[in-house]
């Protein structure tokens, strides 16, 4: 880049900080999002001992997640919170969602083979079932906790058949996937004692699992997995546990809040959960996808310059944590036509949705999600056509992963 054209952008320094960090609940606000947005393309965020910069708009999506101009975050978000070492900094450091290059792909490779799209599709049966299960546990009882009692059992019972887990096990193990979740994005430090003492038991219990499939394959994922770890030889023990934990995060904790918030606009939407229900298959696709877009629970996606980069007339040196507002993006009018609406019949989703990430750090519990989101959708829409709200409005609260704080349903 030239000397004339470096003094001629913007600088990091010249950046809006805003006042709060991510776990602010202004960090959830679409009104403060969409006036950013068309304010500045940037601003910058308090991040423990640190600050990130976020991206607002989608014209800037491709280059913050290029591989030639940033990397996955690694351990730097845990460091900046204070957390240089024990059970969450480890799993951090161990887990493929926080690797790069050759340690990315060799973690990643084993679970892509064993938790392909294509196996995922095959447990369309199994979630629609499931959902039928829990469905007929309520219908006609009166009001229930949806958040606890339908949207986080579905997928905690589908892993847990997919991993082999007795159901006897689901609470304790359902604790494990809430706490173990938070260690992923910004840790409340309040909370750090007893997200590590979940995260223990929860890598302890990973570690049985593995130990008896290896003495006794069952032909199942996790069979298949030591299998594929085994063949390939280059994962420590902890990174081959690690793999398996974050892969049930994946397939769990951000499944449970989108079920909820989906359902939720749904039925706010009337005409719109009619016709959901009129047409379950032909529809399940747009309105799971729609309410992906609308109340998306991963907030941004973070990555680290490798190089000093140009962003929309700033310059952004080497080294910057810099990240993707997917709440932003997601409702950018210069890609979705009224973008503060909820449609399920807009015909403008992308073919990548952004809920899910971005370039090689996509996450790799899509395809599961997707399946036991518009399976569950299509199962409500024939079984519980009258479901209606009976409490408080849910609320995504604010942090890296959005968590639902209640709902409450009746399946009339």
């Amino acid at each position: 880049m030239a000397d004339t054209e470096t003094k001629a952008l913007k600088s990091y320094a010249d950046i809006p900080l805003l006042d709060w960090d991510l776990l602010n609940p202004e960090f959830s606000s679409y009104d403060l999002f969409r006036k950013l947005r068309e304010e500045t393309p940037l601003v910058k965020v308090q991040m423990g001992m640190g600050t990130m910069v976020l991206g607002l708009r989608a014209s800037m999506v491709d280059d913050v997640v290029s591989p030639e101009n940033t990397r996955q975050l690694e351990t730097e978000m845990k460091m900046m919170q204070g957390i240089f070492d024990g059970p969450i900094f480890d799993f951090i450091a161990q887990v493929m969602l926080f690797a790069n290059g050759e340690a990315h792909q060799r973690r990643r490779q084993p679970v892509a083979r064993t938790f392909a799209f294509k196996l995922m599709e095959a447990m369309r049966p199994k979630a629609a079932t499931v959902a039928a299960e829990i469905i007929d546990e309520h219908l006609g009882k009166g009001p229930f906790d949806f958040l606890k009692e339908f949207a986080a059992q579905l997928p905690a019972r589908i892993i847990a058949d997919i991993l082999g887990i007795p159901r006897s096990d689901l609470p304790v193990f359902m604790k494990w996937i809430s706490d173990t979740a938070e260690s992923i994005g910004f840790v409340d430090v309040s909370r750090r004692a007893d997200i590590e003492t979940s995260l223990v038991a929860f890598n302890a219990y990973v570690d049985k699992l593995l130990a008896d499939r290896r003495a006794n394959p069952r032909g199942d994922f996790l069979s298949d997995y030591v299998a594929a770890t085994a063949a390939s030889g280059d994962m420590t023990d902890g990174e081959i546990r690690a793999q398996v934990v974050g892969l049930i995060l994946a397939g769990s904790d951000t499944t449970r809040n989108s079920m909820c918030m989906t359902l939720f606009e749904l039925l706010q939407h009337p005409e719109q959960w009619k016709a959901l229900c009129a047409d379950p298959d032909g529809l399940k696709k747009r309105a799971s996808e729609e309410g992906l877009r609308y109340q998306p629970v991963v907030s941004a996606i973070p990555r680290v310059t490798t190089k000093d980069l140009e962003i929309e007339g700033y310059l952004i040196p080497a080294g910057a944590v810099l990240a993707v507002s997917i709440l932003s993006v997601l409702r950018d009018p210069a890609v979705y036509a009224d973008p503060e609406s909820f449609n399920i019949h807009r015909a403008d989703q992308q073919r990548w949705h952004l809920a899910f990430g971005a370039g090689a750090h996509r996450c790799a519990g899509e395809a599961l999600a997707r399946v036991e989101l518009e399976e569950t959708l299509a199962v409500l829409a024939r079984l519980a056509p009258n479901t209606r709200v009976t409490g408080p409005s849910p609320k995504l609260q604010p942090g890296a992963i959005r968590t639902v704080d209640q709902f409450q349903v009746q399946f009339a």
